[in-house]
Protein backbone atom coordinates (compact mmCIF):
# COMPACT_ATOMS: atom_id res chain seq x y z
CA UNK A 1 0.00 0.00 0.00
CA UNK A 2 2.29 3.03 -1.07
CA UNK A 3 2.35 6.43 -2.13
CA UNK A 4 4.61 6.63 -5.19
CA UNK A 5 5.09 10.27 -6.26
CA UNK A 6 3.63 13.73 -4.71
CA UNK A 7 3.60 16.95 -5.38
CA UNK A 8 2.30 20.22 -4.99
CA UNK A 9 1.34 22.91 -7.57
CA UNK A 10 -0.03 26.40 -8.17
CA UNK A 11 -1.30 28.31 -11.04
CA UNK A 12 -2.41 25.58 -12.57
CA UNK A 13 0.62 23.31 -13.97
CA UNK A 14 3.47 25.18 -11.79
CA UNK A 15 5.17 21.96 -9.89
CA UNK A 16 6.41 23.54 -6.48
CA UNK A 17 8.01 20.70 -4.96
CA UNK A 18 7.99 17.53 -6.17
CA UNK A 19 8.88 14.14 -4.39
CA UNK A 20 9.33 10.36 -5.89
CA UNK A 21 9.43 7.15 -4.40
CA UNK A 22 9.01 4.68 -6.85
CA UNK A 23 11.45 2.16 -7.70
CA UNK A 24 11.79 3.47 -11.27
CA UNK A 25 11.87 6.97 -11.08
CA UNK A 26 10.14 10.41 -11.35
CA UNK A 27 10.25 10.42 -15.10
CA UNK A 28 7.45 7.40 -15.62
CA UNK A 29 4.63 9.58 -13.73
CA UNK A 30 5.51 13.47 -15.77
CA UNK A 31 3.74 12.88 -18.42
CA UNK A 32 0.42 11.58 -16.50
CA UNK A 33 0.71 14.02 -13.69
CA UNK A 34 1.50 16.95 -16.25
CA UNK A 35 -1.77 15.91 -18.32
CA UNK A 36 -4.00 15.84 -15.01
CA UNK A 37 -2.78 19.22 -14.11
CA UNK A 38 -4.01 20.60 -16.74
CA UNK A 39 -7.26 19.32 -16.67
CA UNK A 40 -7.87 20.60 -13.27
CA UNK A 41 -11.13 22.81 -13.39
CA UNK A 42 -10.25 26.74 -11.45
CA UNK A 43 -12.62 26.07 -8.76
CA UNK A 44 -11.92 23.62 -5.38
CA UNK A 45 -12.00 19.81 -6.17
CA UNK A 46 -10.60 16.73 -5.51
CA UNK A 47 -10.31 13.86 -8.17
CA UNK A 48 -8.88 9.92 -8.74
CA UNK A 49 -7.84 8.96 -11.95
CA UNK A 50 -6.73 5.00 -12.69
CA UNK A 51 -4.18 4.08 -14.91
CA UNK A 52 -3.36 0.64 -15.57
CA UNK A 53 -2.22 -0.53 -11.48
CA UNK A 54 -1.84 2.62 -10.14
CA UNK A 55 -4.21 6.10 -8.72
CA UNK A 56 -3.98 9.24 -9.17
CA UNK A 57 -5.41 11.39 -6.70
CA UNK A 58 -5.33 15.31 -6.35
CA UNK A 59 -7.06 17.59 -4.10
CA UNK A 60 -7.11 21.71 -5.08
CA UNK A 61 -8.33 24.24 -2.17
CA UNK A 62 -7.27 27.85 -2.02
CA UNK A 63 -5.44 27.99 -5.57
CA UNK A 64 -3.23 25.15 -4.71
CA UNK A 65 -2.76 21.89 -5.71
CA UNK A 66 -1.86 18.59 -3.57
CA UNK A 67 -1.02 15.26 -6.19
CA UNK A 68 -0.13 12.25 -5.06
CA UNK A 69 0.54 8.47 -7.30
CA UNK A 70 -0.31 5.63 -5.10
CA UNK A 71 -0.92 1.88 -5.72
CA UNK A 72 -4.45 0.88 -6.40
CA UNK A 73 -4.03 -1.07 -3.46
CA UNK A 74 -3.77 1.91 -1.37
CA UNK A 75 -7.49 2.49 -2.39
CA UNK A 76 -8.77 5.89 -1.86
CA UNK A 77 -9.06 6.86 2.19
CA UNK A 78 -5.75 6.89 3.20
CA UNK A 79 -4.22 8.83 -0.31
CA UNK A 80 -6.83 11.47 -0.03
CA UNK A 81 -5.95 11.66 4.05
CA UNK A 82 -2.25 12.42 2.90
CA UNK A 83 -3.39 15.03 0.45
CA UNK A 84 -5.52 16.84 2.91
CA UNK A 85 -2.21 16.45 5.56
CA UNK A 86 0.40 17.73 2.81
CA UNK A 87 -1.84 20.01 1.71
CA UNK A 88 -2.55 21.79 5.15
CA UNK A 89 1.50 21.71 6.08
CA UNK A 90 2.31 23.29 2.82
CA UNK A 91 -0.10 26.32 3.41
CA UNK A 92 1.46 26.51 7.09
CA UNK A 93 4.63 26.59 5.93
CA UNK A 94 4.26 29.14 2.79
CA UNK A 95 1.97 32.40 2.40
CA UNK A 96 -0.45 32.89 0.04
CA UNK A 97 1.57 35.40 -1.93
CA UNK A 98 4.93 33.39 -1.95
CA UNK A 99 2.97 30.75 -3.05
CA UNK A 100 1.81 32.82 -6.05
CA UNK A 101 5.01 34.41 -6.86
CA UNK A 102 6.98 31.65 -6.64
CA UNK A 103 8.77 30.24 -9.80
CA UNK A 104 8.95 26.38 -10.99
CA UNK A 105 10.48 24.32 -8.50
CA UNK A 106 10.64 27.62 -6.20
CA UNK A 107 9.48 25.24 -2.91
CA UNK A 108 11.88 22.58 -3.40
CA UNK A 109 13.63 22.75 -0.34
CA UNK A 110 10.78 21.49 1.47
CA UNK A 111 11.25 18.31 -0.58
CA UNK A 112 11.84 16.50 2.64
CA UNK A 113 9.12 17.39 4.12
CA UNK A 114 6.82 15.43 1.23
CA UNK A 115 9.06 12.57 1.67
CA UNK A 116 8.85 12.43 5.40
CA UNK A 117 5.33 12.38 5.41
CA UNK A 118 4.73 10.06 2.48
CA UNK A 119 7.08 7.44 4.17
CA UNK A 120 4.60 8.21 7.30
CA UNK A 121 1.43 7.57 5.34
CA UNK A 122 2.87 4.39 4.05
CA UNK A 123 4.83 2.86 6.92
CA UNK A 124 1.35 3.55 9.55
CA UNK A 125 -1.23 4.58 7.45
CA UNK A 126 -3.91 6.15 9.80
CA UNK A 127 -7.20 3.65 10.85
CA UNK A 128 -9.58 4.12 8.33
CA UNK A 129 -12.67 3.51 10.14
CA UNK A 130 -14.70 1.00 8.02
CA UNK A 131 -11.51 -1.14 8.20
CA UNK A 132 -11.30 -0.97 12.18
CA UNK A 133 -15.17 -1.87 11.92
CA UNK A 134 -14.79 -5.24 9.76
CA UNK A 135 -12.28 -5.72 11.89
CA UNK A 136 -13.90 -5.93 14.94
CA UNK A 137 -16.88 -7.41 13.41
CA UNK A 138 -14.50 -10.39 12.36
CA UNK A 139 -12.91 -10.55 16.45
CA UNK A 140 -16.50 -11.15 17.42
CA UNK A 141 -17.15 -13.82 14.91
CA UNK A 142 -14.31 -15.03 16.40
CA UNK A 143 -14.99 -14.72 19.76
CA UNK A 144 -18.94 -16.38 18.93
CA UNK A 145 -16.98 -19.23 17.49
CA UNK A 146 -14.72 -20.45 20.01
CA UNK A 147 -17.44 -20.12 22.48
CA UNK A 148 -19.35 -22.58 20.40
CA UNK A 149 -16.61 -24.71 20.52
CA UNK A 150 -16.22 -24.61 24.31
CA UNK A 151 -19.33 -25.68 24.80
CA UNK A 152 -19.28 -28.91 22.48
CA UNK A 153 -16.21 -29.76 23.94
CA UNK A 154 -17.53 -30.08 27.16
CA UNK A 155 -20.22 -32.43 25.79
CA UNK A 156 -23.02 -29.71 26.44
CA UNK A 157 -25.11 -30.23 23.16
CA UNK A 158 -27.87 -28.33 21.96
CA UNK A 159 -29.60 -31.69 21.82
CA UNK A 160 -29.49 -32.07 25.54
CA UNK A 161 -30.26 -28.67 26.56
CA UNK A 162 -33.71 -29.14 23.92
CA UNK A 163 -34.35 -32.15 26.01
CA UNK A 164 -33.80 -30.34 29.62
CA UNK A 165 -36.66 -27.90 28.46
CA UNK A 166 -39.25 -30.36 27.30
CA UNK A 167 -39.00 -31.84 30.52
CA UNK A 168 -39.05 -28.57 32.30
CA UNK A 169 -42.27 -28.20 29.77
CA UNK A 170 -43.86 -31.44 30.76
CA UNK A 171 -43.80 -30.76 34.33
CA UNK A 172 -44.84 -27.61 34.54
CA UNK A 173 -47.74 -28.69 32.63
CA UNK A 174 -48.23 -31.97 35.43
CA UNK A 175 -47.76 -28.89 38.12
CA UNK A 176 -50.85 -27.34 36.82
CA UNK A 177 -52.88 -29.73 36.23
CA UNK A 178 -52.58 -30.82 39.54
CA UNK A 179 -53.25 -26.95 41.09
CA UNK A 180 -56.54 -26.92 39.33
CA UNK A 181 -57.33 -30.64 40.81
CA UNK A 182 -56.48 -29.16 44.17
CA UNK A 183 -58.72 -25.96 44.12
CA UNK A 184 -61.21 -27.89 42.81
CA UNK A 185 -61.14 -30.46 45.39
CA UNK A 186 -60.94 -27.65 48.26
CA UNK A 187 -63.87 -25.61 46.57
CA UNK A 188 -65.75 -28.52 47.20
CA UNK A 189 -65.09 -29.35 50.64
CA UNK A 190 -65.49 -25.93 51.26
CA UNK A 191 -69.24 -26.01 50.01
CA UNK A 192 -69.76 -28.98 52.40
CA UNK A 193 -68.70 -27.28 54.91
CA UNK A 194 -71.12 -24.43 54.23
CA UNK A 195 -73.75 -26.40 53.80
CA UNK A 196 -72.73 -28.45 57.75
CA UNK A 197 -72.91 -25.11 59.13
CA UNK A 198 -76.50 -23.97 57.26
CA UNK A 199 -78.05 -27.09 58.10
CA UNK A 200 -76.69 -27.10 61.85
CA UNK A 201 -78.07 -23.77 62.42
CA UNK A 202 -81.08 -24.55 60.85
CA UNK A 203 -81.41 -27.59 63.67
CA UNK A 204 -80.11 -25.56 66.43
CA UNK A 205 -82.87 -23.20 65.97
CA UNK A 206 -85.50 -25.50 65.34
CA UNK A 207 -84.55 -27.17 69.00
CA UNK A 208 -84.47 -23.63 70.69
CA UNK A 209 -87.89 -22.64 69.33
CA UNK A 210 -89.38 -26.52 70.05
CA UNK A 211 -87.71 -26.15 73.62
CA UNK A 212 -90.68 -23.23 74.59
CA UNK A 213 -93.37 -23.99 72.27
CA UNK A 214 -93.45 -27.81 71.96
CA UNK A 215 -92.53 -30.39 69.08
CA UNK A 216 -95.70 -29.18 67.59
CA UNK A 217 -94.20 -25.68 67.65
CA UNK A 218 -97.86 -24.10 68.81
CA UNK A 219 -96.17 -21.09 70.76
CA UNK A 220 -100.03 -19.34 70.35
CA UNK A 221 -101.48 -22.42 72.60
Amino acid sequence: MSLLHALIASRDTIILVEHDASPTGGQSYAQATQTILSKIPPNDSKLTYAADSILIHYQKSNGVVALVVAEDSAGRRMPFAFLAELHKRFLAAYGQDEINDAPAYGMAGWEKEVAKLMQQYTDSPPNDPIKVAQAELASVKDIMVKNIDAVLSRGERIELLVDKTDGLSTQARAFRKRSTQLRRKMWWKNIKVIILIIFSSILLLYFFIAFFCGLGLHCGA
